[in-house]
């Protein structure tokens, strides 16, 4: 735009430049288009310049004496500065600079920017947006963008370098050399400032390219994965690769993540704001830091306040005694007087309302209100009624006859905005607005009535929210005349109420402010004393008439006076911003009422115009005065236009509230010998609430203009804006509080509020009241300075508490917006907020970003305006979004709705393109690290049971050897002769039934089938194998009968078998290393499978990931020999190997136990007694045969116990999700196994088919046990869940109980209750195994009980009863003393079927003893007891057992290795991943590692990609406010990513190593600061 003036340009294209301008600024073309058309345009006037592509950029200057000719520089720079000049100021943006600068002086470490993947960065590139709306950052108004002009990039240059410098840390910046032309490259923080006052900066358009900010070396990591390269760094399987195994202790693996964590983990090193102190020792009560006052911050020392006194409201005597009188009185008097002029969108005037028809027309409307709505006897509406009127903001005529109209049938009207959608922003709480006044009638215009949306039969819907409303029409045609003898009742202005303003709250609710008719009256004659309205003057309104400013001014005060009011019309102001300074030029305006936004758009488009006169100007009323920042635009107003016969002394900044109506207005003086009063106050001290004039920094102050006096008749003061309202020392900020007539009187409906705010008694310092009457509190913050003149440096609503200091949103926003360059972000769109996590506020800036804004660009703006704020409010903002353009709610004047935009943050649908959390640097009160307890040591005195006075946490399963029963198959030793013997006395008793997916039996064994089919197994390992006894044989089958003949067939031959999970078809690549794996580490000497899976083992795929020659011999046991062998192995030796069982950690590390025949015959034998296992039982097993318990319960206690298994492999659910249940209900179960998985494909398949399952006769009535057979804590959720989904199918709620088994003892508790004997005594209660404890506690390994419901309550389920002939302690892992039972320690087991050792082939000696023979420091020291590894604890219940036994309830916490310590703690993965899955619906799952001291949160997605940056601060909140812990990564995936195994756990090591080595395709990775 600068080149414009400086080149000859011919005037067409002067104009055609204009116009393009406008466009820009209004949004109406993009930024891109813009370019390309103007260099169409000015392409041929342009010098060719020798330096290519240098664009000659904007003076940056110093404010200079306005003469003629520097003005129109000053505008110059202006316009093209692209500002919102309510937050404009030099001295600020300088400011801000210096302080970026000073950041810059500190070295401080780049931010690491957030990896994205390619389909979210696309989105938002230039096409996929419309250029948003012009609008505002503060909630009321919009504000046009003076966007613009290619040229806005002072500054950008310097900052460049910085940033650069900062990241590089080094001085050889490549974009020093071109950015500045005449400073030589200046870009020393002293002389930032001075070089960007006095410098001509240019940027030429081929300079390098900005820094990366991702990484520390210059060749910096790229940010998008590049399509090409991904086969190479993906052709290691995802997971479960050997090398990834063994990574499960976090070998950091390289790649880009790790490098950026890297980085982040170096910026988190650089100490805090506020270093937490001392360690506290206190149990339970985890508490927070409380801010403790700096004893340097500064006090408030000055005496204390007096009221204000304004000046004598002087009655008049022709001042009607009522508003509608005046009407009257002008109606008949001077019927031909203009009182309202209207504008079409040209400018034009479309209509002049004379004081003759608005008498008229009120009257006809006030008549058909009262008359024609409802019948004679039923009026619909009666005096005192409230009515809404809705009316557009371009048609203030008919919205002024609907008003008067109620006026003088007595009603109330309440005005509101115009409904455009059903969902409007706001527009519910305007509903309850309108519900809780009682309106049933709505008024409106013609044009507005066709306009409001339909339904299809023509009706208008009710809308969101609203009460059902009769729509009125008010035009005159559509009315009928009054008869000649009706006449309203005109009455003197009394305590009726005249009309009620909303109010939009800070939290979004919106309250009814009532004004009576005396208030009414007596606002408006204080508004006529004030402003020395006379009649007939001519007033140009830009403001919205519908309330506030406008309403009083526009509407009322007018009529009182008989005033001409020139309306200009929102939508005019946006097609040409001058309008209203035209307007005043054309009518010879006395007064013009207008926002900072105006007078800013107005110096943004005025070109030069000659015949701009202002001389006839005697008031400029700026309604928004008390915004701080109004400031700079009434400077630059009269900077530009004082040459146009603007005087000085007309700019009127005036303050008011809804609550107070118009609390202070600056009087238009004569004398423009005195300077309006201002105040350049330090906002360090206002951030303390005391007034300090400008401290030597000059960084962050604050610049603020008066805004008059108290209004005539009014009484003000300042009182403490929280607590009682007492007054304020005169150095002092607080809440300005009015008593006069002329103020509202209540909240509509709502007592309590309206005593707080409308019926305050401020008392002084003794405590007693200043005066009789009450005050009204105006929600503006300031103090009166010198002369009684006010000033006002916030508002309450806008008030954020951050560490016991106070913020102001506009100020942040200021701040925001003087960061440069301002071209990735719209100005008008930020909207800044506070939320409260973790018993503080907590800052979130939103701004809308340009479409054409890159990831980088944004990220650095957003990282510098972090600084910004740091550097000037000395606060850290803890969270800074970027959402694409036109996408924040608006307010129906265009302006951002801020409490609506707070609502879609905090419920996670703001979809924001670019997030920067920065909790780190924020949050200073979490609780202090703790320091460990000394535990119970061997000083202690133990007596018996006791321990330092608690009972030490022991208990057992009965007794096996006192337990008589009649056990046939207690003679033999081992499982082979049980076999036999059953083979020989029930030849045709069958023992397994194999169902296949469609509920029909697959195959079965008797046990003489079983038998023979074992021995011809025997034969062929003996013959075709070539085994000695005690060779390895690896069994790959998929679960079913040919697995068990297989493993019998092995203990037949004398070998050792491992069950095997065959290879996933479909996952070859992933599934067949993990066997591969175990096959080698098991040592086997051949596997044996079936036909299907041998040809598996050869196809092409499987030899890509394992070489065919590699494998051990493989038997194919489809094909057996029809011989049986000689004679059948005996083992001399019950404590030689039986079989091994492997199975793959939840961290990641796979490990194979030995479990000996006499073990394995103890553990059948106790399975047996607790399950109560007969010949005659039927059990359906739905599980895993692989390892653990599940494998014990599926191949071996039917041959012990003699009772059919039906068996029903879990992968057919898949497939059929009822199976499982129809077999149970089909074979009359009464007991069955399940695992977690299953219960999970259950509830999720079945939720919604169980009346379709009950039809087909699903029956589970007769079901008394369902144990879910698992290796974690109960998952309580999912168990009841289930109990509750199948509770109308008959199934017991407390049928349902898990168990619990771990590598050293596969199966510690199993089947809590005996339902038979518990459903006697009644089932109301609540489960009796189900305990809370306080979460709290538990992290400092502390058992402490809560109610259900308390804050950090737990809820854990006992994991089962103890299996006969187990005894359990709960021992300290780190000192392996006994504990208390209020003690969380590891469960160490000691029991006949405990595993005898790892099997490993490296040999671990140590850890095999300390696992598996483990003696406890003192105490009893004889027994040898077995680690389970898992943490948890006793608790001895009211229930009593069988014996007469008080009842041992065993609760598991969690895994010993999957504890995270953090901050001195101790964290159970599981308890942050239920925080997180719970606060948004598109979570399905999610898992917790820590990586270095940094807590990695991995999200499954179930969504638009859109919603993957919403989660971030969900996130990061939740766990924040749960677990006082800080997120430090939030890693967005797709569905399917976190890694589960066959037990339904997730793999949270595997996770961690595929995040490191860059392995997860993530859709977004936020690091947080």
């Amino acid at each position: 735009m600068a080149d414009r003036d400086t080149l000859p340009l011919p005037l067409e294209v002067r104009d055609r430049l204009a116009e393009l301008e406008l466009e820009l600024s209004e949004g109406d073309i993009t930024q891109k288009g813009y370019e390309k058309k103007r260099s169409k345009l000015i392409g041929a006037f342009l010098p060719k310049a020798p330096g290519k592509g240098m664009d000659p950029s904007v003076p940056h200057e110093r404010r200079t004496p306005v003469t003629p000719g520097s003005s129109s520089r000053y505008h110059r720079r202006r316009s093209s500065g692209s500002r919102d000049e309510r937050y404009r100021s030099d001295v600020h943006t300088e400011a801000v600079q210096a302080a970026l600068a000073k950041q810059k002086e500190r070295g401080k470490m780049a931010v690491p920017m957030p990896s994205k993947r390619r389909s979210l960065v696309v989105q938002s590139s230039m096409d996929a947006y419309t250029p948003p709306d012009t609008s505002s950052g503060s909630e009321e108004e919009g504000s046009m963008q003076g966007e613009g002009t290619p040229t806005s990039s002072q500054g950008s240059i310097n900052m460049e370098n910085w940033i650069s410098r900062a990241i590089h840390g080094s001085t050889t910046s490549s974009t020093t050399s071109s950015s500045s032309t005449q400073s030589g490259g200046s870009g020393a923080a002293s002389r930032l400032a001075d070089v960007m006052g006095q410098t001509h900066l240019g940027k030429s358009e081929n300079h390098s390219t900005p820094p990366d900010v991702t990484g520390y070396t210059t060749d910096s990591i790229q940010v998008e994965r590049p399509q090409g390269s991904t086969t190479a760094s993906r052709a290691t399987p995802k997971y479960g690769n050997a090398e990834l195994m063994e990574t499960g202790d976090g070998v950091p693996v390289g790649g880009r993540v790790s490098a950026k964590i890297q980085q982040l983990v170096n910026t988190l090193k650089r100490p805090k704001r506020p270093p937490l102190r001392e360690f506290f020792v206190d149990d339970f009560e985890e508490l927070l830091e409380v801010q403790q006052p700096d004893p340097n911050q500064p006090k408030a020392e000055g005496a204390q306040m007096l009221a204000m006194r304004g000046e004598q409201l002087g009655v008049v005597t022709n001042w009607p005694p009522s508003l509608e009188a005046a009407l009257q009185r002008w109606g008949t008097i001077s019927p031909k007087a203009p009182c309202l002029t209207t504008m079409d969108t040209n400018g034009k005037p479309l209509y002049i309302l004379t004081y003759g028809k608005l008498w008229v027309r009120s009257m006809k409307v006030a008549y058909n209100i009262l008359h024609k709505l409802g019948n004679k006897q039923e009026p619909m509406v009666r005096p005192g009624d409230r009515v809404a009127l809705v009316f557009p903001n371009n048609d203030p005529a008919a919205f002024m006859v609907a008003f008067y109209g109620c006026l003088l049938a007595e009603l109330v009207p309440v005005p509101i905005e115009v409904p455009l959608t059903r969902k409007d922003a706001g527009s519910q709480q305007i509903g309850f607005l309108l519900g809780s006044c009682g309106v049933t009638v709505a008024l409106t215009s013609d044009a507005c009535h066709k306009g409001l949306p339909k339904s299809t039969t023509g009706e208008i819907p009710q809308f969101k929210g609203w009460p059902k409303l009769l729509w009125f029409v008010t035009e005159s045609k559509h009315l009928s005349k009054p008869p000649r003898d009706w006449f309203p009742h005109i009455k003197d202005a009394n305590n009726d109420t005249a009309y009620i303003e909303y109010k939009t709250c800070k939290d979004g609710s919106v309250l009814g402010v009532t004004v009576m008719r005396i208030a009414l009256l007596t606002h408006c004659q204080a508004l006529t004393q004030s402003c020395g309205y006379t009649e007939a003057e001519t007033i140009v309104n830009v403001l919205d008439f519908k309330k506030d400013v406008g309403l009083w001014h526009g509407i009322l005060t007018s009529v009182m006076n008989m005033m001409h009011v020139i309306s200009i019309p929102y939508s005019l102001m946006k097609v040409n911003p001058l309008s209203w300074i035209q307007k005043v030029c054309q009518y010879k305006a006395k007064v013009a009422c207008v926002k900072s936004r105006d007078m800013h758009w107005a110096l943004v488009a005025h070109k030069d115009q000659r015949d701009v006169n202002l001389s006839s100007l005697r008031m400029l009323v700026v309604a928004d005065g008390s915004n701080p920042w109004s400031i700079s635009s009434c400077d630059a107003f009269l900077n530009v236009f004082q040459s146009k016969g603007l005087k000085p002394e007309v700019i009127c900044p005036c303050a008011s509230s809804p609550e107070a109506l118009t609390v202070a207005i600056r009087r238009p003086t004569d004398d423009s010998n005195q300077p309006p009063g201002r105040g350049v106050l330090s906002m360090q001290g206002l951030s303390h609430g005391v007034i300090r004039v400008d401290s030597e920094e000059k960084l962050s102050v604050l610049t603020l203009q008066d805004v008059g006096t108290a209004m005539p008749g009014a009484l003000m003061c300042v009182v403490k804006p929280d607590g009682v309202s007492q007054l304020c020392k005169t150095d002092e900020i607080g809440e300005l509080c009015v008593c006069s007539v002329a103020t509202g009187t209540s909240y509509y409906g709502l007592s309590g509020m309206t005593k707080n705010t409308f019926e305050v008694f401020p008392m002084n310092s003794v405590g007693a009241p200043i005066s009789e009457y009450p005050f009204t509190r105006t929600g503006l913050l300031g103090f009166v300075g010198p002369g009684g003149l006010c000033f006002i440096a916030g508002k309450m609503d806008g008030l954020m508490v951050v560490g016991g200091r106070r913020h102001n949103a506009d100020d942040i926003v200021a701040t925001a917006l003087a960061v440069e360059p301002m071209k990735f972000v719209y100005r008008g769109r930020i909207a800044v907020f506070s939320i409260t996590v973790l018993h503080d506020e907590r800052i979130v800036v939103v701004a809308e970003q340009r479409p054409d804004s890159t990831e980088e660009d944004s990220f650095q703006w957003m990282s510098r305006v972090l600084q910004a704020i740091d550097g000037i409010h000395q606060v850290g903002v803890y969270c800074l979004a970027l959402v694409p353009s036109n996408t924040l709610p608006k307010t129906p004047l265009g302006g951002i709705h801020l409490s609506e935009t707070k609502q879609l943050f905090l419920e996670g649908s703001l979809h924001p393109c670019n997030v920067l959390m920065c909790p780190h640097t924020c949050v200073t009160n979490l609780p202090k690290p703790r320091q460990k307890q000394p535990e119970i040591g061997p000083a202690s005195v133990m007596v018996g049971n006791l321990v330092s006075g608690k009972r030490i946490a022991q208990a057992s399963g009965r007794d096996l050897g006192q337990m008589e029963d009649n056990d046939q198959a207690r003679k033999f030793l081992f499982l082979s002769e049980v076999l036999q013997w059953r083979a020989q006395t029930t030849p045709d008793h069958v023992l397994y039934t194999l169902l296949n997916s469609r509920g029909t039996i697959a195959s079965s064994l008797s046990c003489v089938q079983l038998h023979k089919r074992a021995e011809k197994i025997a034969t062929m390992l003996a013959e075709r194998g070539h085994l000695q006894d005690g060779d390895h044989v690896a069994l790959v089958y998929p679960p079913g009968i040919d697995l068990i003949a297989a493993f019998y067939g092995c203990l037949y031959a004398g070998c050792v078998p491992i069950t095997v999970r065959p290879p996933h078809p479909q996952n070859i690549a992933t599934t067949l290393p993990t066997v591969k794996m175990i096959v080698e580490v098991s040592r086997s000497a051949c596997m044996m499978t079936t036909a299907v899976i041998c040809k598996l083992l050869r196809s092409k795929e499987a030899s890509a990931a394992v070489d065919v020659r590699t494998w051990p011999p493989v038997l194919d046991t489809d094909d057996l020999p029809k011989k049986k062998p000689p004679l059948l192995y005996k083992p001399s030796n019950p404590d030689t190997l039986a079989y091994l069982d492997f199975s793959v950690s939840t961290t990641g590390m796979l490990a194979g136990v030995k479990m000996s025949h006499t073990a394995t015959s103890a553990f059948c034998r106790s399975i047996k007694l607790q399950c109560e296992l007969y010949p005659s039982r039927e059990v359906a097993i739905c599980l895993d045969p692989y390892c653990g318990l599940g494998f014990v319960i599926w191949c071996l206690c039917s041959v012990y116990s003699g009772h059919q298994s039906i068996l029903i492999p879990p992968s057919e659910l898949e497939v059929n999700p009822a199976l499982w249940l129809l077999a149970v209900s089909q074979y009359k179960v009464r007991d069955t196994f399940c695992s977690y998985s299953v219960m999970e494909l259950c509830t999720k398949g079945l939720g919604l088919q169980t009346e379709s399952l009950k039809s087909r006769g699903l029956d589970l009535s007769r079901v008394r046990t369902c144990v879910v057979v698992a290796e974690e804590r109960p998952r309580i959720a999912l168990t009841q869940s289930f109990s509750k989904l199948f509770k109308d199918l008959g199934l017991h709620p407390r049928a349902v109980s898990t168990s619990f088994g771990c590598r050293v003892n596969l199966a510690v508790c199993l089947q809590p209750h005996r339902l038979g004997k518990l459903a006697d005594q009644g089932t109301s209660g609540p489960d009796p195994t189900t305990v809370y404890v306080d979460m709290r506690a538990l992290r400092h390994d502390r058992v402490r009980l809560v109610e259900r419901g308390s804050p950090h309550s737990l809820p854990l389920m006992e994991s089962g009863k103890i299996l006969p002939g187990v005894r359990i302690i709960i021992a300290n892992p780190e000192t392996k003393g006994p504990l208390g039972d209020s003690h969380l320690g590891e469960i160490w087991v000691c029991s006949g079927h405990n595993a005898s050792g790892y099997f490993t082939v490296y040999g671990d000696e140590a850890l095999q003893s300390d696992h598996f023979n483990s003696r406890l420091s003192f105490g009893d020291t004889q027994t040898i007891w077995a680690r389970t590894g898992y943490l948890g604890f006793l608790r001895r219940t009211e229930l009593t057992d069988a014996s007469g036994e008080r009842h041992d309830a065993l609760y598991v916490v969690g895994a010993l290795d999957e504890a995270m310590e953090l901050r001195g703690m101790r964290y159970h993965p599981i308890d942050i991943e239920t925080s997180v899955i719970r606060t948004h619906k598109s979570i399905t799952e999610c898992a917790v590692f820590t990586w270095t001291n940094l807590l990695v949160v991995v999200v499954e997605l179930d969504g638009s990609e859109q919603e993957a940056l919403d989660l971030v601060p969900l996130v990061t909140n939740v766990v924040l406010e749960e677990h006082y812990l800080i997120v430090g990564v939030v890693v967005v995936v797709d569905i399917g990513v976190i890694p589960i195994n066959s037990r339904g756990e997730k793999q949270r090591m595997h996770l961690r190593d595929g995040f490191l080595a860059d392995q997860l395709d993530p859709i977004y990775v936020a690091y947080n600061m």
